[in-house]
């Protein structure tokens, strides 16, 4: 369904993009230490799977924006586009933020579950993210959008889960790592900031 130069860079991107600094893997990074691996990876395991929501409503929302009026289109587009050149400037003027060692009550493994389902369910954040990023790795001329999108936010969801399980599994190492080397935290920001605007620019000027 997506072709192979369609699927690796899109693969690459949401890679870079998930191993950034963020809220969802700073909070498996914090469980892992604080509570022990198996905790971290289910909890990011949860994280995961709420991309799925997120991934319907996109090819809900893109497809019937589409089917109702290319000006509405052109105008998610564009916004789109401002919204992800908006959140690499943030990026790029993030110090890079660490994850404290927290202790607290035991959870279960299901609430941890759910918590990180939630978590990232619920994001509106996380909404507009997937409609400005899924979109503009679609090749229109392929047809099947709506495949296109779902087999897109499927590959998503899939590699968070093997990276958020990794940093569940290593997050001890990967947290004193971060003590150690302060400013790997700020590069990675500037990083993932740098591909944030080049794909919000992207976006912007397609057509």
């Amino acid at each position: 369904m997506l072709a192979p130069e369609q699927f690796l860079g899109f693969l690459l991107a949401a890679i870079l993009l998930t191993a950034s600094p963020g809220p969802d893997n700073l909070m498996v990074l914090g469980l892992g230490m604080s509570k022990g691996r198996k905790q971290g990876m289910v909890f990011g395991l949860g994280c995961a799977l709420g991309c799925l929501s997120h991934t319907f409503l996109a090819v809900i929302g893109v497809s019937a924006i589409i089917a109702a009026s290319p000006a509405a289109f052109t105008a998610l587009r564009i916004g789109g586009g401002l919204y992800l050149v908006w959140l690499g400037i943030g990026a790029l003027r993030s110090t890079g933020g660490q994850a404290a060692r927290k202790d607290g009550a035991p959870q279960s493994l299901r609430s941890l579950f759910m918590k990180g389902l939630l978590a990232n369910a619920i994001n509106p954040k996380v909404v507009l993210f997937f409609l400005s990023l899924l979109p503009q790795f679609v090749i229109a001329a392929n047809g099947n959008v709506p495949g296109q999108m779902l087999a897109l936010g499927v590959t998503f969801t899939l590699q968070a889960a093997v990276l958020f399980g990794l940093l569940g599994y290593f997050a001890g190492a990967i947290g004193a790592w971060l003590e150690r080397k302060p400013g790997a935290g700020k590069w990675l920001d500037r990083l993932a900031g740098t591909v944030f605007i080049a794909l919000g620019a992207k976006l912007i000027a397609s057509r």
